[in-house]
């Protein structure tokens, strides 16, 4: 099965449109036509986002795979949909001067250390 194929297989499991499917991935709907007409594969830059709004791992859609081996190592990225809760969290985070995100910072450290005791 192509990587094509697996997408639109994806989409259809998870009851999305391709519409809505490009409105999430910021992939305009003639490319992704263009996939199902013209049996290509998506730009090699679009895997992330893909991934992140069928959620699935990349290895589940290059390989179709489960991808649960223990041989590589963890991912050091985490990816947040922009308009979702956390997306827009991180955005007005990120926006503050410094010395404000140091403050926050310590404050979610606090907050963590209290939750355990």
């Amino acid at each position: 099965m192509t990587i094509s194929e697996r997408i639109f297989e994806l989409i259809k499991k998870r009851g999305m449109t391709q519409k809505e499917f490009s409105r999430r991935t910021g992939i305009a709907e003639s490319s992704i036509s263009d996939w199902k007409r013209k049996k290509t594969n998506p730009v090699s830059e679009k895997i992330l986002i893909i991934c992140e709004v069928l959620g699935v791992t990349p290895y589940e859609l290059l390989e179709g795979t489960e991808g649960d081996g223990k041989r590589s190592n963890p991912s050091e990225v985490i990816l947040i949909e922009k308009n979702s809760e956390y997306g827009r969290a991180a955005q007005d985070f990120l926006a503050l001067d410094k010395g404000l995100q140091g403050r926050i910072l310590g404050y979610l450290k606090a907050l963590s250390e209290m939750e355990k005791m």
